[in-house]
């Protein structure tokens, strides 16, 4: 299965402002693309890219007075399976996690382990099985909080989401890290592409999306709370311990979001002159 996905997101600003962007694809996924995936900046400013802690590409640049538009379009090769399930079996002592896992089963910014602890284990804390803890998890996650695009703010934590019972995908994936962390099972966020393929299409302007990984068995499992239910065609961008690692951008001063637009479509081909042309599929 081909995917073609990009964006192209528009920041003002008054004065040159330095600017973090995570919005390539995760190295994990490069020996699957099929055109070359390059962030372009208008007006042409310089951009390198490092590799961050969590193994994400990170790309710098200065937003010049006037600001700057980020944009990328690329096809990309999926093997169309859905979300695979965890294996069913007992929890993995938190002794016999390796070194490197560990990490995620702390708090952090917007996972408050100790506000959530007593919520966690009085609601599963009688489930023996990992797979089944997690999965009554997202159970739980998916119907506690109402999904709207308005309940959205950057402030909002997992204890807020609990509390409010609103928010967008990325509270539904911090509410369901912070509780397996809580119940001992490592939990890390994860955001990437996440198109209407394989499913309905969403009357909605297309986004970027939230899901969290858990590792169970020795192995990471995906796991999405916002849908509850296996998707194809996720394409992941980074991974850490929340949004604070995940960040798509990070302006360092006042850089505005004054224009977004994210497409991320199944296609039968490459069509090399629309995308010379920067004509999405939708177009």
């Amino acid at each position: 299965m081909l995917i073609r996905a990009g964006y192209s997101i528009r920041f003002d600003a008054n004065i040159p402002t330095p600017m973090l962007a995570l919005l390539s694809i995760h190295p994990s996924r490069h020996k699957d693309l099929q055109t070359p995936q390059r962030i372009e900046a208008s007006p042409d400013v310089p951009l390198y890219n490092y590799e961050d802690g969590f193994g994400n590409i990170c790309t710098r640049l200065t937003a010049p007075a006037g600001g700057v538009t980020l944009s990328c379009d690329f096809v990309i090769e999926d093997n169309g399976e859905a979300d695979a399930r965890a294996p069913d079996g007992p929890q993995m002592p938190v002794e016999a996690l390796p070194d490197d896992i560990l990490q995620y089963l702390l708090g952090s910014r917007y996972c408050e382990t100790d506000r959530l602890m007593d919520v966690a284990w009085s609601q599963f804390g009688h489930i023996m099985s990992a797979r089944d803890r997690v999965e009554a998890i997202v159970d739980f996650t998916h119907q506690h909080i109402e999904f709207g695009y308005h309940h959205a703010r950057p402030d909002k934590t997992a204890w807020n989401g609990y509390q409010e019972r609103q928010g967008v995908c990325r509270d539904f994936a911090h509410l369901a890290i912070t509780l397996c962390r809580c119940m001992n099972i490592p939990a890390r966020y994860c955001t990437g592409y996440l198109g209407d393929i394989g499913v309905p299409a969403v009357d909605a302007p297309m986004d970027f999306s939230a899901w969290f990984d858990v590792y169970i068995d020795g192995g990471w499992y995906i796991y999405d709370a916002r849908h509850n239910r296996p998707r194809i065609g996720r394409i992941l961008m980074a991974r850490g311990r929340d949004a604070t690692d995940t960040a798509l951008t990070t302006a360092f001063g006042s850089a505005p979001l004054i224009g977004f637009d994210v497409h991320t479509d199944e296609v039968q081909s490459i069509d090399w002159d629309s995308m010379q042309r920067g004509l999405y599929p939708h177009d």
